[in-house]
């Protein structure tokens, strides 16, 4: 281990003062290899090491973790029952921490509701000044709330009067700012019935064409057992009433095999399950059938502005609260700067500042009515900051997950300037990244290594940016690797033409985007590149579209069920062993009787952290001991699930155990840098970018075809980029059209071709204001993209 313990410290971490660190002895959360470190407070530390080097593990996995479950201890038993249980990281000590606040790349939900204005102060603040200036005066800010309907009635209260004690019934009502007709959703919807069943089927033979409505489980026993229609009987043939009672019936109570259920039509429970929920967000096959079975329309009551005739009527300067949300933010801040009006000066001082800060941390672009769901990580992440950035809190350790992600090298030195902001404050700063303009800024740098999952999880170094520069390890070594222009490109030979394109703010774009080569999409963020691309590109066909978005699963998904490893797998370990493949799942007929294959047992401890421990029948392997007599090439099934990518390939490349099909997958796994991740890992502990690479490997096997990656560089090491480089050619040269959205310069350079978008973000954005070659866009240096390319390759 290089070791610098001593650069970069204020002078009593020598001490080892426990007040002046935060000290972590033996720490063994997932890859960690019980591993002691200091690390100063009131400092900007970053974290960085190949993706999967333990870094999250040490992060938000131990210090963040423990943090947050030592104040949940604050708090009494009671409270403590409802909130979530948090087991105690696996370390042996943690010293010297303070409140940790997170604020990582999780999606801000996907409830359509949720606005950015509704997940920050903004629109509450918002209401309160409309309440108080707006005219005609309609009342309290509840009744600007597009999420607060208006309700009227009355109901009786107990009294005490004269000692006795009285019922009187009195009257009330609520003034909200929901509109009747939409119910504060914006939008109105109307079904396509013909996508919601084959009429010349019946029910038992498959008619239902939703997604999830399949007669095999209870929903078939809920249907039969209802009673309302014949379940052999052909839909074409359906009474008007059996229609209706499988359509729109409400939720009626049934009684199936003596167990009291909800009988509920199809477009209720759609409504409530499909439609609770953003469609942005929804899986792409739940998304699909969404698209292609419901309408959706702007309410015509409304206009789309979620709000109540009234509440669109009240105005201050002419402009509704919808007018308002629907303005891009820096122009709304410009605004409310420009009210003047004492009565409510601290409150426009605080929306002004809060306003300021979506522009200072690079999302002016946004409008206060934009859909939450609809957010990228590394906007959502950006969005959290925003309540922090005026925070007084100090001596509170902010823990900070790749934020550069999503933001235009111009845009980096924004987020720098509030991240050492923050730490000036008298805050300690933790951050997990790879670029390196934000390890530049670091005060304090640690490195874990030396590589990835179980090869990782060692302190490589600690100490000073240039002590880590200076450093023989992987990190130090690709600190300052600069890619260079390509000498020569590819020319394409046909090209996906755009013509009129105005999703959102792009205006009128015509452009032909070049097939059969990488071409590179850039531009400031908010300048119009995903809506080019999921406006006009996405959706046709041929295109796959491969983003970051979460992939369904369960903690018993793994990249062996999700890519189809683990089907070739059995059937060779049943042809070896002369038995059914279903013995091989630990979801099926292997799983170990005690655990039902999830390898640990669950004890619910009601308000305290519930216990989490290994199930001693099987040991944490998930099958019945006898599967595990079975082998195939000397290994059995779970152990063959415990090793990596790399172990896997290379086992099942030859000998007894040679599977062409099984090695094929893992060759692209590992091709798109995933040789590190554990074959019977739980998808749920990846991150983004490793879910975008393990859906890029489901995809690299399909001939032709145009590809569209989002960010591919998300979550890799300097060290890795360079095998990304590779991989894309790699896909080009298989026939494939790739076109990539991405703010690394480095594969910006390595381009056959770039269309730059911008000027700016948002209404300053949405033109096309270069296309060419990399070398031409370095010549031309008009555009921001242009120039810091320039200086990256140092032309």
């Amino acid at each position: 281990m290089t070791s610098e313990m001593t650069t970069n410290r204020p002078a009593s971490v020598h001490a080892a003062d426990s007040h002046e660190v935060i000290r972590v002895r033996g720490a063994r959360v997932n890859n960690l290899k019980d591993i002691s470190v200091e690390i100063p407070k009131r400092r900007l530390t970053v974290f960085t090491g190949v993706s999967g080097s333990g870094k999250s593990s040490l992060v938000f996995g131990t210090i963040a973790a423990e943090s947050q479950r030592m104040i949940n201890e604050t708090y009494s038993a009671f409270v403590q029952g409802f909130m979530p249980t948090l087991a105690r990281p696996e370390v042996d000590t943690l010293e010297g921490l303070t409140t940790a606040i997170l604020v990582d790349q999780e999606r801000l939900g996907s409830n359509p509701r949720s606005t950015v204005g509704t997940v920050t102060d903004a629109n509450a603040m918002l209401r309160i000044v409309y309440s108080r200036l707006a005219q005609p005066h309609i009342g309290s800010p509840q009744a600007y709330s597009f999420n607060v309907p208006s309700v009227s009635g009355a109901g009786a209260v107990t009294l005490e009067k004269g000692g006795k004690k009285i019922k009187e019934r009195r009257s009330f009502s609520i003034t909200g700012g929901m509109c009747p007709e939409c119910e504060g959703r914006g939008k109105v919807n109307d079904f396509d019935l013909t996508a919601l069943f084959d009429e010349t089927k019946s029910l038992s033979e498959g008619a239902l064409t939703v997604p999830g409505y399949s007669m095999d489980g209870w929903y078939g026993r809920i249907f039969s057992g209802s009673g309302y229609f014949d379940m052999d009987k052909k839909l074409a043939k359906f009474t008007k009433t059996e229609m209706h009672d499988l359509l729109y019936r409400e939720p009626t109570k049934i009684k199936v095999e003596g167990i009291n259920l909800t009988y509920e039509g199809i477009i209720p429970k759609m409504q409530k399950s499909f439609l609770a929920k953003d469609v942005e967000a929804m899986q792409p096959h739940i998304r699909a059938f969404v698209e292609r079975a419901i309408t959706f329309t702007a309410c015509p009551e409304c206009g789309g502005t979620r709000l109540a005739e009234h509440a669109r009527n009240s105005k201050i300067d002419g402009k509704s609260i919808a007018d308002a949300c629907a303005m891009q933010i820096s122009d709304l801040a410009a605004w409310v700067r420009s009210l003047r009006e004492p009565s409510v000066a601290p409150l426009l001082g605080a929306l002004g500042d809060t306003l300021d800060s979506f522009v200072d941390i690079g999302l002016g672009y946004l409008s206060l009515d934009r859909p939450s769901g609809t957010l990228s990580g590394g906007e959502a992440q950006r969005t959290k900051m925003i309540r922090h950035l005026g925070s007084s809190l100090t001596d509170v350790t902010y823990v900070f997950d790749e934020p550069t992600i999503g933001l235009h090298p111009h845009d980096i030195d924004k987020m720098n300037e509030l991240l050492l902001a923050l730490r000036d404050k008298g805050n300690t700063v933790l951050v997990v990244e790879h670029k390196p303009e934000a390890i530049a800024i670091a005060d304090h740098v640690v490195d874990l290594g030396p590589k990835a999952g179980t090869a990782g999880g060692q302190i490589m170094y600690e100490g000073s940016v240039q002590g880590l520069r200076s450093s023989d390890t992987i990190t130090g070594r690709h600190l300052d690797d600069r890619a260079t222009l390509k000498e020569t490109v590819r020319t394409s030979t046909s090209a996906l033409q755009v013509r009129g394109a105005n999703t959102n703010n792009l205006k009128n774009v015509d452009v032909d985007i070049p097939l059969g080569v990488l071409t590179v999409l850039t531009g400031v963020a908010g300048s119009g590149k995903s809506s080019l691309v999921t406006g006009s590109v996405a959706g046709r066909e041929g295109v796959i579209s491969i983003d970051q978005g979460s992939i369904k699963g369960s903690r018993r998904s793994n990249p062996a069920t999700y890519t189809g490893l683990l089907e070739p797998i059995r059937k060779a370990f049943a042809k070896a062993n002369g038995v059914k493949p279903a013995l091989f799942s630990a979801n099926s007929e292997g799983a170990c009787p005690t655990c039902n294959g999830a390898g640990v047992i669950y004890t619910d401890l009601g308000m305290m952290a519930g216990v989490s421990s290994t199930c001693e029948e099987c040991e944490g392997k998930r099958f019945d001991a006898m599967v595990l007599d079975y082998h195939l090439g000397g290994k059995d099934i779970s152990e063959v699930l415990a090793m990596s990518v790399a172990q896997a390939e290379e086992f099942f490349a030859a000998g007894e155990a040679k599977l062409p099909a099984a090695h094929k997958i893992l060759s692209r796994l590992s091709d798109v840098g995933l040789g590190y991740l554990g074959i019977g890992q739980p998808l749920t502990t990846l991150s983004g970018g490793e879910r975008q690479r393990l859906k890029l490997a489901t995809h690299m096997g399909e001939s032709g075809g145009i590809l569209i990656l989002d960010e591919p560089t998300t979550g890799l090491h300097l060290a890795d980029v360079q095998q990304l480089l590779g991989l894309l050619d790699k896909l080009v040269e298989s026939g494939k059209s790739v076109i990539v959205i991405e703010h690394h310069q480095a594969v910006m350079a390595h381009a056959d071709w770039i269309i730059d978008l911008g000027p700016g973000a948002g209404h300053d954005g949405g033109t096309i204001v270069f296309e060419g070659t990399p070398a031409e866009l370095v010549a031309d240096g008009s555009t921001l993209t242009g120039k810091h390319l320039g200086a990256y390759v140092g032309a």
